[in-house]
């Protein structure tokens, strides 16, 4: 794969955010009494990569759509201001093979988190100067599909020099319709519907391999 351009997805390919997260949507739900048992980290794999808003919905059903807004919002400002303080869980190789890799290659992220959450990201380990870009859901209200279009018409990225680095079925997907190959994280919180698909890595210093 002789590739230029490298647009990752974030949580479950880049970093594990859930035990810092967990803790801030116990606190809100909590709060409002809206929870009968504290979630674990475990109870958010399988909504990692999912939008904010299907997630709350699927938690606590019934919520309307006022409602979940309204939690979300509060939810969404704690998470920005604590991941800028705290982080999440950094997945071995990640900083040294990105520091690497910005030599050779323009990195980006696009993920469907909200407006805010990548720039945490991007702050609490200092990794501004290693990415050219990124999208998010929040700040546009787009799927992840149209989003990597956005990034890669913003920056003027053809499919044939880029690939798109995610670990669920939705990344694999949104990097189909856009024509991208796709880099299968297996660590992260995903299956795909093809459990053989190749190119997978098992950690991320192993991209090396396929780029």
């Amino acid at each position: 794969m002789n590739t230029k351009n490298l647009i990752f997805d974030l949580d479950g390919t880049l970093w594990d955010p859930r035990a810092t997260i967990i803790k801030i949507w116990n606190e809100v739900l909590g709060k409002h009494q809206l929870i009968k048992r504290e979630l674990k980290p475990e109870d958010m794999d399988q909504y990692m990569g999912l939008l904010a808003h299907d997630i709350i919905k699927d938690i606590i059903p019934g919520l309307s759509d006022l409602q979940a807004q309204e939690l979300l919002s509060e939810i969404v400002a704690r998470e920005n201001k604590v991941l800028r303080i705290q982080g999440g869980i950094l997945y071995d190789g990640v900083e040294n093979t990105l520091k690497s890799m910005v030599n050779t290659h323009s990195l980006f992220i696009v993920s469907n988190c909200q407006e805010g959450y990548i720039e945490s990201f991007l702050e609490y380990y200092r990794f501004n100067d290693l990415f050219v870009d990124f999208e998010s859901h929040g700040r546009t209200k787009k799927p992840k599909s149209e989003n990597i279009r956005l990034l890669m018409e913003r920056n003027q990225l053809s499919a044939e020099d880029s690939v798109y680095i995610g670990d669920t079925q939705t990344d694999y997907d949104s990097a189909g319709s856009n024509g991208l190959p796709f880099i299968f994280c297996k660590y992260g919180f995903g299956k795909l519907a093809d459990s053989l698909y190749e190119p997978a890595v098992s950690t991320f210093s192993h991209l090396g391999m396929h780029i």
